[in-house]
Parts: C-alpha cells; sequence; structure tokens
C-alpha cells in the first residue's frame, strides 16, 4: 500500500485537508502518516530520512504533502525521495502576483490559540456542551441556532462541530415520545421557532444506530423508530421548520448545509 505523508511546522491540519481531498478523488487505498511540528532542520532531516526508508520498503515513492514557512526546511523535504507537493507556495505566488502584495509567512497562524476567532470558537463549544439534549432550556435566547430531531438523529456532534469550526452556539433539543405524542413544539422552544432547523434520519438507520445504545429494546425497535421520525417530520412540516435528513451525510456535510440554508455568520476562516 502507498504511503501518504502530511508534513508541516504546525498542526498539519492545512497539509492533511489538502492531501485527503486530494487523494478522495482517487480509488486507491494509501497508508496515511501525519507528522506536525517539524520545526527543526534536525527533526526535518529525520523525516527525510523516514520518506526515504519508506520509500526503499515499500517500492514506491510516498506522496508527500507539506506546509512550510521555513524554505530551508521545505528543500529538505523537497530534496527526499518523496513525490512532494508544497501547495501552500505554489497557491501563494499565484495570489502574490493578483494582490501585488508579498505574502508574510507565520508559524501556527492558521491553527492556534492566537487565531483571531479562537476565543469564539472556545466560547461556543462551552455552550453547546452545556445545552446538549435538552439539559438546559434557560439559555436559548444566547443560542445562533436550536437543533431539533429525535434521538440520535446527529444532533450532539453536529452542534459540537458547528461550534468548533465555525464558531456557531448551537443548542440541541431531543423530540421525546411524549412531545410527539402532543403533536406541538414543547413550550421552551416555542419562542425560538425562528432559530430552530430540524433533522431527520431514515428509520432504518436510526434503528441500526440505536440497537447499538439498546439492543432488543422498544427504542430501538423499526416500528418505533418510523413511528418518531414520522410524527417528527409532520411536526416539521406543520410548523414550516427547516430540516434536512441526516441518513447519508457526514457531520461535515451536514454542518455546511445547516450554514447555507441559514446564512449564520461564520466566525473562523
Amino acid at each position: 500500500m502507498r504511503t501518504a505523508f502530511y508534513i508541516s511546522d504546525g498542526t498539519a491540519i492545512t497539509s492533511e485537508v489538502f492531501g485527503h481531498a486530494t487523494l478522495s478523488m482517487f480509488p486507491v487505498d494509501f497508508n496515511h502518516k501525519t507528522i506536525p511540528f517539524v520545526e527543526t532542520v534536525d527533526k526535518a532531516e529525520k523525516i527525510k530520512d523516514l520518506i526515504n526508508e519508506t520509500a526503499v520498503t515499500s517500492g514506491e515513492k510516498p506522496l508527500v504533502f507539506f506546509t512550510f514557512v521555513n524554505p530551508v526546511l521545505s528543500d529538505i523535504i523537497l530534496a527526499s525521495d518523496g513525490v512532494c507537493y508544497d501547495f501552500l507556495s505554489y497557491s501563494s505566488e499565484i495570489v502574490k502576483r493578483e494582490l501585488k502584495v508579498a505574502p508574510v509567512p507565520k508559524v501556527h497562524r492558521t491553527h492556534s490559540i492566537h487565531e483571531a476567532t479562537y476565543d469564539f470558537r472556545i466560547d461556543a463549544v462551552n455552550y453547546a456542551l452545556a445545552n446538549d439534549d435538552g439539559a438546559n432550556v434557560k439559555d436559548y435566547e444566547k443560542a445562533d441556532i436550536i437543533l431539533v430531531g429525535v434521538s440520535r438523529s446527529g444532533k450532539t456532534p453536529t452542534s459540537l462541530y458547528l461550534a468548533l469550526q465555525y464558531g456557531i452556539k448551537a443548542a440541541n433539543y431531543p423530540m421525546t415520545e411524549d412531545d410527539l405524542e402532543k403533536g406541538t413544539l414543547p413550550k421552551c422552544l416555542t419562542a425560538f421557532k425562528h432559530k430552530i432547523f430540524g433533522l431527520t434520519i431514515d428509520p432504518e438507520r436510526l434503528s441500526a444506530i440505536r440497537q447499538e445504545r439498546m439492543a432488543n429494546s422498544r427504542y430501538a425497535s423499526i416500528r418505533q423508530c418510523r413511528i418518531e421520525v414520522r410524527e417528527v417530520e409532520m411536526l416539521f412540516k406543520k410548523n414550516r421548520i427547516p430540516y434536512l435528513n441526516s441518513t447519508k451525510f457526514s457531520v461535515e456535510e451536514i454542518s455546511a448545509k445547516i450554514m447555507s440554508e441559514t446564512n449564520l455568520e461564520r466566525r473562523k476562516y
């Protein structure tokens, strides 16, 4: 199996994102290796040796996606036996020509505690944790969005991703069997209807997820799941609440679709 390296003098998140996005287009399996904080010549030389050893052992040149502020470190990696992609330098040169402004490289600028929106995101994560699963319904006035759906429809991971990735304060509320039998929005939500976004899911998928948590229970039965999904979708339609079926989407895709449909302001770029 061919190896793909993601290397950086920072977190290597940017290298991973670009590399994974590129490799996802190819129907090939890779052995992924991420190496962050390569900040010295000594470390860079050791990584170069690792790349060269991997090429010899596997008989194939590794693919190397990297970002460095220090060009000396870049040159070391470029001298390895890997197939190297220094996409950040390539892109910044194109932008430099267009803007007629020289870039000012700085280590840890993109993913650090000093990044401008860091405090927004941490505050949003704390809010999401405090307002998870209907645990606290008194702070909905501070919410940017309130995710509503049946249990295990993807509300919690989506709330946390919205917080960490976009700085969005997302509360979430689980529609219980009692809520659904009443056929109306719970009182704690009525004043914030304009903030509500619904999540639904295919009953078969919901049942499979619930079976992992409470196997062979009424809660996980396909009949119960079908009833709950049908009733929550009827409630969304009755109250004209926008909603999304989460069955075939990752948490990243769900979050991006919510951001697009609600026009919420991103607090991270």
